[in-house]
């Protein structure tokens, strides 16, 4: 079904009808079936509600203001959440989706009765930082923004607009779902189709995935613009800090893999690594440009967020970055106990 808000055309999912609500938000390329297999096997408890942010999916695609962080996409969910009367809700979300449930509830905490969050983004977005204080590499934020995929992985961006579902190029949508799976683990062949077709379905450009960007002097020589969805989780305008000095602090359960390759202390997809890894040229070494401590980053946030009043636990689990996919059942058992 589809709901029209006065700001975009949201294409969701709804199933259940428990008096309690989960409002599932999924990660970036990625669409609201991702959550199919979790909203089956709650469905039968709560009222559970998967939504396509703009651009995604089947979804409206409007321009992502980026200068806002993930604004523009909590916004939408919260005049959805009105015009669906949803007063009280459980926010579960994956990768770039936890910053949105993150902003959500800075928006609105009144409204939030706990927080899921796996896999996270970091609270001050992905590249160009230093420390677990979120402190930039350069004045600039060099290293973070649209320029990541449009400079330095063009094939992918013109794959994606291809609509290319083979498997014979490193770079194909394809291999790079298949990546953020533990190694070793084969997702079932429904699920990788039913992931691909949502991943294709990404509006593409610089007012949408990945953004634009400006040229740097700085390394990676790229720098976030001011449009587009890899902007807006850009440390230049995302900082979820604030959250640890709401007075209303909901419960935060925190999934992370152990193998997760995109968000790490050393993901992969950090220009700092690929920089170590000569994949991007003229790596400046780790004194200059060190690898973002993404998970270090959280965890910081939420240790200050438990030390000023709120409550966070935190699971380790045997997976890649798709950990709703990967551990289903533990996932869903942690959820449980999570809301109960």
């Amino acid at each position: 079904m589809s709901v029209e808000t006065s700001r975009v055309k949201l294409s969701l999912i709804e199933a259940g009808g428990g008096e309690e609500c989960i409002l599932f938000i999924h990660g970036n390329l990625m669409c609201k079936e991702f959550w199919d297999d979790v909203v089956a096997e709650l469905a039968g408890e709560y009222r559970c509600i998967a939504v396509d942010l703009r651009g995604f999916g089947d979804s409206e695609a409007k321009p992502v203001d980026a200068t806002q962080g993930v604004r523009d996409y909590s916004m939408d969910l919260l005049e959805l959440s009105d015009l669906l009367k949803l007063s009280r809700v459980h926010l579960v979300a994956h990768s770039m989706g936890a910053a949105v449930a993150l902003q959500y509830l800075l928006d609105s905490p009144q409204r939030v009765a706990s927080v899921t969050l796996a896999a996270p983004v970091s609270p001050y977005g992905f590249g160009g930082t230093r420390d677990i204080n979120g402190t930039p590499c350069y004045p600039d934020y060099a290293g973070s923004g649209g320029g990541l995929i449009a400079k330095y992985n063009p094939r992918f961006l013109e794959l994606l607009s291809l609509k290319y579902t083979g498997a014979d190029e490193a770079v194909a949508p394809r291999l790079v779902l298949r990546g953020m799976f533990k190694q070793g683990y084969t997702p079932p062949v429904e699920l990788e189709e039913r992931l691909l077709k949502g991943m294709l379905k990404a509006k593409l450009g610089e007012e949408y995935y990945p953004g634009d960007y400006v040229e740097s002097p700085n390394w990676p020589h790229v720098a976030p613009g001011s449009k587009g969805v890899l902007n807006s989780i850009s440390p230049r305008y995302l900082n979820l800090h604030p959250a640890v000095d709401l007075e209303q602090k909901p419960p935060v359960l925190w999934l992370r893999g152990a193998y997760d390759l995109v968000v790490s202390d050393r993901s992969l997809y950090d220009p700092a690594v690929l920089g170590q890894l000569e994949i991007i040229p003229g790596y400046p070494g780790e004194d200059e440009y060190p690898p973002q401590p993404m998970e270090s980053q959280m965890r910081a946030l939420l240790e200050e967020y438990a030390e000023k009043g709120g409550y966070y636990r935190e699971v380790q689990l045997d997976t890649g970055h798709m950990i709703p996919l990967e551990a289903r059942r533990e996932f869903v058992s942690e959820l449980r106990r999570h809301i109960s």
